[in-house]
């Protein structure tokens, strides 16, 4: 564990390297003691400092919501970051790609809630009797870290790696998407590039959109409610509480995809709807 002054140097240190987009070497060699309740004071202690700066709180997001990615860190748990204001980017503009270190996207559903969560006692049914609606979205992802060479206190420290989500126009309520025989735990998303893009993959004609990578939200253990359930409890833990009008990313149900300039990207969730993404 690390005292005070280190936890303050490491979050100046990732503070700086977002603000002058110059990422620095992983924490987890900087500071051979760091474990994750360092790694959560760290990202606590510059979202704070955003905060008092004017940015507001606009939700949370889960990370290593997969089996592969939680055994690729050692761990056994998902983790999770905040959502500010100003990270919530239009899929009707032109997002510069110039902003961010190492840039990747990620395809994910959204819950926007209605009403507060519980806290250390949430559970599923918690979860979708409070969610106003359900959305179609893409996660934009950044490391601060060199070459995304993170570990898991890394990744934590660097808000799990948040970095701007996109939202698409749809909107459904759970029951409404239950009505359709739409089931949250099972929505087939494919991910299309255009070609010539910078996130291209695959073959085609300048200008057709190519599928690169498809998933199912099952891949978000098992079903993406249980994150955000588990999110509600783990974040209690904190003193924090998912409130209404929060929006809740609970992982992503595809591989993350590098997102340069030029990048076009069209994630389509079965039953849900669309969302776009575009990069300069």
């Amino acid at each position: 564990m690390l005292d005070s002054t280190q936890r303050t140097t490491a979050a100046e240190l990732l503070w700086a390297a977002e603000r002058d987009l110059t990422p620095i070497g992983p924490l987890t060699e900087t500071f051979p003691g760091i474990d994750v309740v360092d790694a959560y004071e760290i990202q606590l202690g510059n979202i704070r400092r955003k905060l008092a700066a004017g940015a507001r709180v606009r939700g949370h997001k889960v990370g290593l919501s997969s089996p592969v990615m939680q055994q690729m860190m050692g761990v056994d748990e998902p983790d999770y970051g905040h959502l500010l204001d100003s990270m919530v980017l239009s899929q009707d503009a032109p997002i510069p790609a110039a902003r961010y270190c190492y840039p990747r996207i990620e395809v994910e559903i959204g819950y926007v809630l209605g009403s507060a969560l519980p806290g250390a006692d949430c559970t599923e049914a918690d979860v979708l009797a409070a969610t106003a609606y359900i959305v179609p979205s893409l996660e934009l992802i950044d490391s601060r870290i060199t070459d995304w060479r993170i570990k898991l206190a890394d990744t934590i420290a660097d808000n799990a790696s948040s970095a701007g989500v996109i939202l698409g126009a749809e909107r459904k309520t759970p029951a409404e998407l239950a009505a359709a025989g739409v089931d949250l735990s099972d929505i087939d998303a494919v991910l299309y590039a255009r070609e010539g893009s910078g996130g291209r993959e695959g073959s085609g004609g300048e200008g057709k959109m190519t599928e690169i990578a498809r998933g199912n939200t099952s891949a978000v253990l098992g079903n993406p409610t249980a994150c955000v359930a588990w999110l509600a409890r783990k974040v209690a833990d904190f003193g924090v509480k998912l409130e209404a009008g929060h929006l809740i990313l609970p992982g992503s149900c595809t591989r993350a995809i590098d997102a340069g300039p030029g990048s076009v990207f069209r994630a389509e969730f079965a039953g849900l709807g669309t969302v776009t993404a575009e990069f300069s």
